[in-house]
């Protein structure tokens, strides 16, 4: 065992950490001899154990002092799952029909005891692949993006109680630099890590490398990532990091989490719908062309963006004379004022979550960690094509994003990319 407590489970001994428990042992009954371990975890970073007994289940997850995906030989912090389970708790808290319910911490194991999201949940990015339509996901995807965001910004608190909080959060360094690593450096230039699909991309991977626009857009993005704490966000809400029913959304794994900006959060999210468009004529076949699942995908990404942008604005209407210390309500006393901030916070977060939104997507190409959607598609052939026609996408969502005035501008730009 390690001198600081932490030992890594497996089936046998964390059945053992369980039975000694109440926390975790009530949730399945307290029958310590009759329940089931099985580890799921395909993620790139931690142990995932799924915990089930006649009467009761729980997720168990612990965090690894290294990237799992890789090995010890790129060593990560296991205090990453402190802040997962803090993050998990305050926005749980903010948005509880979205958040699953944290039953255990341990902090010396860097071990998180929670829900376990039952079949039919399934993470949303297979069930996109797979071409289920998801009717209340811009509904409940707003709704949690606009509370937690919200609700730990300025626009709510008092600067002391933000600072607090930024402080703590700053201890999430690591991973962090893990970001701005994988997301706003190793794409634009020759890096041990970085793949695609050779050698259908290889030329357009050096093409991203020689790119100087893309490298002063992605250098101010980086800044505003580096140095702009908005809210507590999530830090890598991707569709991988969302589950799913057609009547259920749950978010899930914010080991990322630190306060940053808030289009980071959303445009990791619309993002990777746009790749899940990009990739479905890679998925497509005789029996279904998928046209209909990508109008579909562009209704949603649309939704997604005004509901957020209603609901949060509603959130901030409502507040307005709070203790929020953004605009204080003896400076900003007017409607009209009002109004301006508004529209002009607004854009400029708009703006965000497209630049943040394409940086996520060419990593996704040409970085380090891929997506599902492209690597599925069996045909290197026809993935290159689609995997190209999203790169082309986010190279011009990144450079020209304040052009677009609204979300209809980029779904209409959307389908009329070609490679």
């Amino acid at each position: 065992m390690a001198s600081d407590g932490f030992r890594p489970l497996d089936e046998k001994s964390l059945a053992e950490y369980i039975k000694a428990t109440p926390s975790l042992s009530s949730k399945l009954g307290n029958q310590v001899d009759d329940f089931q371990i099985k580890e799921v975890g395909d993620g790139n970073l931690n142990f995932v154990y799924i915990v089930t007994s006649p009467s009761g289940s729980c997720v168990i997850k612990q965090a690894l002092p290294y990237i799992r995906c890789i090995g010890e030989s790129w060593p990560m912090t296991k205090e990453r799952a402190y802040f997962e389970a803090v993050t998990l708790k305050e926005h749980g808290r903010l948005c509880p029909d979205h958040v699953p319910e944290v039953y255990h911490f341990d902090r010396a194991m860097s071990l998180i005891g929670m829900r376990y999201l039952e079949p039919p949940h399934i993470i949303l990015r297979k069930g996109l692949i797979a071409g289920i339509e998801y009717p209340l996901l811009a509904e409940h995807i707003s709704e949690y993006m606009a509370r937690t965001l919200f609700f730990t910004s300025l626009l709510y608190r008092t600067t002391t109680e933000h600072k607090q909080s930024v402080a703590e959060f700053c201890g999430n360094v690591e991973l962090c630099r893990l970001t701005e690593k994988v997301v706003f450096s190793d794409p634009y230039k020759v890096s041990q890590y970085n793949h695609w699909t050779s050698p259908y991309l290889d030329r357009d991977a050096e093409a991203v490398r020689e790119d100087n626009t893309l490298k002063l857009e992605v250098a101010e993005l980086k800044s505003i990532f580096c140095e702009r704490a908005q809210a507590l966000i999530h830090g890598d809400l991707h569709t991988g990091s969302v589950m799913v029913t057609s009547d259920s959304t749950q978010v899930i794994d914010p080991e990322f989490a630190f306060y940053g900006p808030m289009g980071f959060d959303i445009g990791a999210f619309i993002g990777n719908l746009i790749l899940a468009f990009f990739a479905q004529d890679g998925h497509a076949d005789p029996k279904n062309d998928r046209k209909a699942y990508k109008d579909w995908l562009l209704r949603t990404i649309e939704e997604t963006w005004n509901l957020f942008q209603k609901k949060f604005t509603a959130l901030w209407d409502k507040h307005k004379d709070g203790f929020g210390e953004a605009y204080l309500p003896t400076i900003y006393n007017n409607p009209q004022l009002q109004q301006l901030v508004k529209q002009k916070y607004m854009s400029d977060l708009f703006h965000d979550t497209l630049g943040f939104g394409a940086a996520k997507m060419i990593r996704r190409i040409v970085g380090v960690a891929h997506v599902e959607d492209f690597e599925s598609i069996a045909d290197a052939g026809i993935r290159a094509d689609c995997e190209r026609r999203a790169l082309n996408f986010a190279k011009l969502l990144l450079t020209e994003r304040r052009k677009f005035q609204g979300i209809t501008e980029v779904t209409s730009a959307i389908p009329k990319v070609h490679s």
